[in-house]
């Protein structure tokens, strides 16, 4: 298992599985499982049984988690789908690159 190397707020295309091309922001990220949940990615339908909170219950759509592996981060600058790669500058602050233009996309 490998560094995750995708945030919170990261701006994601999913490259593989039934959600394939979509994109959408990272909300939750969990890395020792190695998945995230990205909105509106991977909606599964949940049975809710009605609580106190919810007297309703029903059926809702929700997000799924889905592996960090099925995912590449789109590049600020660049807009395309880039692998992501790792930096230090001359004042000593390491930052994540885009592996295709090479512009820094934020500090770490």
């Amino acid at each position: 298992m490998g560094k995750m190397r995708l945030k919170k707020g990261d701006k994601v295309r999913v490259i593989s599985g039934k959600s394939a091309g979509m994109e959408g922001k990272i909300q939750r990220r969990d890395p020792v499982r190695d998945v995230i949940v990205v909105e509106g990615v991977n909606m599964v339908t949940k049975h809710v049984r009605p609580t106190q909170k919810n007297p309703q219950g029903g059926i809702v759509k929700q997000e799924a988690p889905i592996y960090a592996s099925k995912v590449m981060l789109l590049c600020p600058s660049c807009g395309k789908a880039t692998r992501v790669g790792r930096a230090y500058l001359d004042d000593g602050r390491k930052v994540r690159l885009c592996k295709k233009c090479g512009e820094v996309i934020d500090k770490i």
